[in-house]
C-alpha cells in the first residue's frame, strides 16, 4: 500500500479531525472562481468532505473525485444533503473526463499527491477557457502551544526515524507554495496565492487521533507508532494539562486556464 493509500485506512478519524477550511478562504475561491447556482465544479481528492460541504452549499454541480472508497463513503454521507454533488471512486490519472467541461477544478491539501507528469494538464484539460484552478495547500506553522510543538520532537527523534535533530516549525512568514509548476505549463496564468491562518486547540485523545490521519505516522511499524502516540500523549497529559493548540497555515492559489 502506497503513503497515498493509507489515509482511507482511518476514514471516520479523518472526518472527525481533520480541520475545516477558514471561511474567508472558501469566499474568496467563491469570488475568484465566480462559483454559485449553475456553475460545475471538479474536486480532485476531497477526502471525507472538509471543502466539498462548503462548496456544495454554493448552489450548482459538483463532482469530487476520491481514490479511497471508505472516504468517499463518508464524503458521501456528508453531502447527501446537496443533490448536485456526488462522490466518484477514482485515481484522478485513470478518470476518464467527461465531455462537458468544468467551470472550477478544486483540489484542498491534495494536489501534491497527484502524479506531477499528469496534474496540470489534466486539470487544464477539464476546465472550460478561462475556467479557474484552485488549490489549497496546508502547512503546520510555529504557534499554538508553542513548547509543546519543541518539547514533543524528542519523541519524534526516539520513535521516527529520520526525524532530524532540533526539528522546529517554521514561521509563517516564511511559507510560500512554489507556483512555477502553474506558471511554467502554458496552460494557467493570473497565477494569486493568499494565505490564511487559524489554531484549533486538542485534547489529548482528540490530538492523538489526528496523529493517526497523517499517512506517515500510519505507515510506521505498530510498535514505533504505539511507543510514539504513548510518548505524545503523556507529554500533552503530564506538562501540558491535556489540551494543546495547533496552529496552520492554508494558502489559496488560484489560476485562470488560458484560451
Amino acid at each position: 500500500m502506497s503513503l497515498r493509500e493509507t489515509f482511507d485506512e482511518g476514514a471516520e478519524g479523518y472526518d472527525k479531525v481533520r480541520p475545516r477550511y477558514p471561511s474567508a478562504l472558501v469566499a474568496a475561491l467563491a469570488c475568484r472562481a465566480r462559483l454559485g447556482p449553475g456553475t460545475r465544479v471538479l474536486e480532485v481528492g476531497p477526502g471525507t468532505g472538509q471543502l466539498s460541504v462548503p462548496l456544495a452549499r454554493l448552489g450548482g454541480t459538483l463532482v469530487a473525485v476520491e481514490l479511497g472508497p471508505a472516504l468517499a463513503r463518508a464524503a458521501r454521507r456528508n453531502l447527501s444533503p446537496w443533490p448536485g454533488a456526488r462522490v466518484e471512486v477514482a485515481a484522478f490519472e485513470n478518470w476518464p473526463l467527461p465531455p462537458e467541461p468544468f467551470d472550477a477544478v478544486v483540489s484542498a491539501t491534495a494536489f501534491h499527491w497527484i502524479d506531477p507528469a499528469v496534474r496540470v494538464v489534466k486539470t487544464a484539460d477539464a476546465l472550460v477557457p478561462g475556467g479557474t484552478l484552485a488549490l489549497v495547500t496546508t502547512h503546520h506553522v510555529a504557534g499554538g502551544t508553542e513548547p509543546f510543538f519543541e518539547r514533543v520532537q524528542r519523541c519524534y527523534e526516539r520513535w521516527m526515524p529520520g526525524t532530524p535533530r532540533g526539528l522546529r516549525l517554521t514561521d509563517e512568514r516564511e511559507v510560500a507554495t512554489d507556483t512555477g509548476e502553474l506558471e511554467r505549463s502554458g496552460r494557467f496564468g493570473e497565477v494569486e496565492v493568499t494565505a490564511y491562518a487559524q489554531e484549533i486547540a486538542y485534547s489529548t485523545r482528540e490530538y492523538l487521533d489526528l496523529l493517526l490521519t497523517y499517512s506517515n505516522h500510519r505507515a510506521l511499524p505498530s510498535g514505533a507508532r504505539r511507543g510514539l502516540l504513548d510518548c505524545v500523549g503523556g507529554l500533552i497529559e503530564g506538562e501540558f494539562g491535556g489540551r494543546v493548540a495547533k496552529r496552520y497555515l492554508h494558502e489559496l492559489i488560484t489560476a485562470r486556464r488560458t484560451a
